[in-house]
């Protein structure tokens, strides 16, 4: 299974929000992205549903500036789609 392909299983969480909301991200901004994005991205789908639904809501911070960045990205692109 390629990189690809096996962040694109990571993303399907069972949530309509964050599948919409990683899906999005996944499809037009990572494709984009620089290395350490990337990896940021990586860093990012290995939180908890429950804890990266609430970050991505806005209703929790990350810990780092680079993934709060992020966080808005992935936000910005999944408002750009609707």
């Amino acid at each position: 299974m390629d990189q690809l392909a096996r962040l694109r299983w990571q993303c399907r969480r069972g949530t309509k929000e964050l599948d919409l909301l990683l899906q999005s991200y996944l499809e037009t901004g990572y494709l984009v992205a620089d290395d350490e994005e990337k990896e940021l991205f990586v860093e990012l789908l290995e939180l908890e549903d429950d804890e990266l639904l609430a970050v991505l809501m806005g209703e929790s911070e990350v810990e780092t500036g680079e993934l709060k960045l992020l966080v808005e990205k992935i936000r910005a692109f999944a408002v750009a789609r609707v």
